[in-house]
């Protein structure tokens, strides 16, 4: 639902926290949830580690709703599912989120959000439970789960708390 990305941002970057530099992670410098290589991307010249730091909701929403928020369609998906997808894009990728809903919705994953998977989505009875549950299976699989894991699938639990919870 188009009203809800700003929700939906705040939601992701509550979960995103501020800057990180990790040494098991593979995005390296992030602030806000953005990578250095993405933020890299989006403004068009290198960056350095006062840019990554200096970033704020302001600089880095824009990119949020052109690179995940609008890839997933999120302004004409359903409450709940609009937040699960964009909040899934940020973390594993846009594609890869839309070819987990596919899966879930036993369609085909071609990781293109085009009239096929959003009528399906539209229709979805358990969509959120199901693509919960395949968001927790895909983490579990990473060799870093180890040491991210238990982030992830608190994460995974309030996400689909949340996304319950903009049902009623």
């Amino acid at each position: 639902m188009k009203e809800n990305f700003e929700k939906s941002l705040a939601l992701v970057l509550q979960h995103e926290g501020g800057y990180v530099h990790h040494a098991l992670d593979p995005g390296g410098r992030t602030n806000l949830g953005v990578t250095q290589r993405v933020w890299e991307e989006y403004v068009g010249h290198p960056v350095d580690e006062t840019e990554m730091r200096s970033l704020t909701r302001k600089m880095v929403a824009p990119l949020y709703k052109k690179n995940y928020w609008d890839v997933v369609c999120g302004d004409v998906l359903p409450a709940g599912s609009d937040y699960l997808l964009f909040d899934f894009a940020v973390n594993a990728g846009a594609s890869r989120a839309v070819k987990t809903a596919q899966k879930s919705l036993g369609i085909n994953a071609d990781g293109a959000l085009g009239p096929i998977t959003t009528q399906a989505l539209l229709t979805a009875k358990d969509f959120i439970r199901v693509f919960s549950a395949a968001k927790e299976t895909f983490y579990r699989g990473l060799t870093n789960f180890p040491t991210f894991g238990k982030g992830w699938l608190n994460r995974v639990e309030e996400a689909k708390k949340t996304a319950e919870g903009m049902l009623t």
